[in-house]
């Protein structure tokens, strides 16, 4: 601990955080089991209630690692806003003459949205974010 202005502050223990890489010997995720294990690491840290200054610093590390795994492994492909909007109508059991009414346009219009032959203007999707309660940039 340093004392900085009458208060003891606690001050980074660089050989304890050497100590903790060891023991978790934390990597770039490359399989189910690394991230299981880091997880569980996390989680532990997570839920500790007092962490040291060199907890806090592999945790960060720890969460940074899982976070980057999670962002490769688990993100879906994008979708066109064709395909959001298909999926919206085949959920709510909309038809496209029940989707014309929502963004005051034909049923010809809808069809070529969804065929993909027309784009889904900036009024339609704003139309569409409120009667979905989604954001509007979905359909842009």
């Amino acid at each position: 601990m340093t004392r900085i202005s009458g208060k003891m502050t606690p001050t980074f223990d660089l050989l304890v955080y050497i100590d903790l890489l060891s023991q978790t010997i934390p990597g770039v995720i490359e399989t189910e089991a690394e991230y299981q294990r880091l997880l569980t690491l996390t989680e532990s840290l997570h839920f500790k209630k007092e962490r040291t200054l060199e907890e806090k610093k592999i945790y960060k590390l720890l969460v940074t690692l899982i976070e980057l795994y999670e962002s490769q492994q688990y993100s879906l492909p994008a979708s066109s806003p064709q395909e959001i909007l298909q999926h919206i109508m085949d959920s709510s059991g909309l038809r496209q003459t029940d989707v014309a009414e929502i963004i005051g346009a034909s049923s010809g219009v809808v069809s070529q949205i969804v065929n993909g032959k027309r784009t889904i203007s900036k009024a339609q999707a704003k139309a569409l974010g409120s009667r979905f309660k989604v954001s509007p940039s979905l359909f842009i």
